[in-house]
């Protein structure tokens, strides 16, 4: 393994095994399924509910129980994210009935807002400034009249598992300048994200990389000016793979399921090495810009023997200072650049601007930690990787987005050396550090009661956090075994109960509850 991140689920093309939503006179109502034979009907309030404290009955749904426990967060908005292709690449609403409902469903449920991806490869497909922002607009729309607020996340790559592609004139530069991507020690390159190399370089048509996005997100701000700080309260900035601050380093893994490797360096295209060699000439080491470390690892190979990582391995050479310093320079270097385009942009509206981080657990119980190093995070057993990275968001003043709240130390492998709770205290304490304000994110849709219990606890944390966004909408999220966890979740931190005098009557804004054998139809 190497960066746990969670699989997407999506509204499924196909027309069974998702929950249909529906409306009675214009009441909202959802059918889920449920383990119990028979159905029950349980009233939904079509206006606010009240806050009070919640008894275990209240919260009590298929195979869930409190999650209350005896220390509440108050004020944390929770924001569900939509679909990852709730656009398509012809700019209309994918599974827009479904996404209507599921809106509904939310409100009712008490959710603050939802997240949606807005996607370079989609809104700017076709040409360099060339923007198409329809479909985003029917879809805000449809949010704002559901009475949810919405946080943007600013999709500079390219995802693999949805099929969305980076634009197409970017990948035509790329075929003709490939060094626009990443590439790894065999020369494989990376191409659903472009290389930090390229930040201040005028490849495209005279403009650099910087100026490319900024223009995207200047496109974006005046198109949705409508809804900025009413409807939209949150903008993340993506830089890297996935939307998140680090290089691609387990691109070509052979299973991320498996904590074998630690993923490899990503410095050698031709901009990166030329970076590489100048730092190294400046040093008065000019043989050290030659190349990478010979001794890393590769993908899956077992980074703590043998290698650059092992040790007393090269790692805590003065070259290898060198070059780790050299790496994780060029990535915050370039969330330094894109969260001052960010904060500069929406410098003038109430939006809030963040960047995410990833978490990269596997072998942090180690010295070197190396999925952390190649990932370009210089956090050793010597030396605090994560404070530069936090000092750079205060000094634009955004907040810091971390995954993996859901994360326990006891569901890793043994063998994997990894400790998601230590590396997140430790992230935590170095936002704390700088007066960071942190948000957070599960990696995992699917999770158990002991999962909402790890985020409560993180929510009750010190850092004072105010925004979860919990990943994703879709089946898996609206299935029978996860949908009632779920609720419970929601409504314990809320401390919601649904007063009798707030419930629907003759049957109206009810939420029927199906027997499992139930077959539920596709919207």
């Amino acid at each position: 393994m190497s960066l746990i991140r969670c699989s997407p689920t999506v509204f499924p093309t196909t027309r069974t095994g998702l929950c249909q939503f529906g409306s009675n006179n214009n009441v909202p109502m959802m059918i889920i399924c449920s383990s119990k034979l028979q159905s029950q009907v349980i009233r939904c309030s079509t206006v606010p509910v009240k806050v009070a404290s919640c008894s275990q009955a209240d919260l009590s749904t298929k195979g869930s129980r409190d999650l209350s426990g005896s220390d509440h967060k108050d004020g944390v908005k929770l924001y569900v994210g939509l679909p990852l292709n709730s656009i398509s690449e012809c700019n209309s609403i994918n599974h827009s009935r479904a996404i209507a409902a599921g809106l509904r469903a939310l409100k009712l449920l008490g959710v603050e807002g939802v997240e949606l991806p807005v996607w370079w490869g989609v809104a700017e497909k076709q040409a360099m400034g060339k923007y198409e922002w329809s479909g985003y607009l029917a879809l805000v729309d449809m949010i704002q009249k559901s009475g949810l607020k919405l946080h943007v996340t600013i999709c500079f790559h390219a995802s693999k598992e949805e099929n969305i592609q980076l634009p197409k004139w970017v990948s035509e530069v790329g075929e003709s300048k490939p060094d626009i991507f990443f590439a790894d020690r065999s020369g494989k390159r990376y191409k659903h994200c472009l290389s930090f190399g390229v930040d201040t370089l005028p490849v495209f048509d005279g403009k650099t990389a910087i100026e490319v996005y900024q223009g995207f997100i200047e496109g974006f701000k005046t198109s949705f000016a409508p809804f900025m700080g009413s409807t939209i309260t949150g903008v993340t900035i993506g830089m890297g793979p996935d939307g998140e601050l680090r290089y691609p380093s387990h691109h070509d893994q052979v299973n991320i399921n498996v904590d074998h490797g630690a993923g490899e360096f990503q410095c050698y295209d031709e901009n990166m090495m030329q970076s590489l060699k100048e730092n190294a000439e400046n040093a008065g080491n000019p043989l050290w810009g030659l190349c990478g470390p010979h001794d890393a690892p590769t993908y899956n190979q077992q980074p703590i023997m043998n290698t650059f990582f092992k040790e007393g391995g090269s790692w805590e050479t003065a070259y290898g200072d060198f070059f780790l310093s050299w790496y994780s320079t060029q990535l915050v270097s370039h969330a330094d650049r894109l969260l001052s385009l960010a904060a500069s942009s929406f410098n003038n509206t109430t939006v809030k601007v963040s960047g995410k981080l990833p978490l990269v657990p596997s072998w942090y119980r180690t010295r070197s930690h190396p999925a952390e190093v190649t990932a370009g995070f210089y956090n050793t057993v010597n030396r605090n990787g994560y404070e530069e990275i936090a000092n750079v968001f205060c000094k634009h003043s955004c907040r810091m987005i971390l995954p993996g709240m859901d994360l326990l130390d006891e569901q890793q492998p043994n063998e994997s050396f990894s400790s998601p709770e230590l590396l997140l205290a430790d992230i935590k304490d170095a936002c704390r550090n700088n007066d960071v304000k942190v948000c957070g994110q599960n990696l995992n849709v699917a999770g158990t009661i002991k999962n909402f219990e790890r985020i409560k606890k993180n929510l009750a944390g010190e850092n004072g956090i105010e925004l979860f966004l919990y990943q994703r909408m879709g089946g898996e999220f609206f299935s029978p075994e996860n949908f009632p966890m779920f609720s419970a979740f929601v409504r314990s931190l809320n401390q919601l109960e649904v007063d009798s005098d707030d419930l629907g009557v003759n049957g109206e804004g009810a939420l029927l509850v199906p027997g499992r054998n139930r077959k539920l139809q596709a919207v």
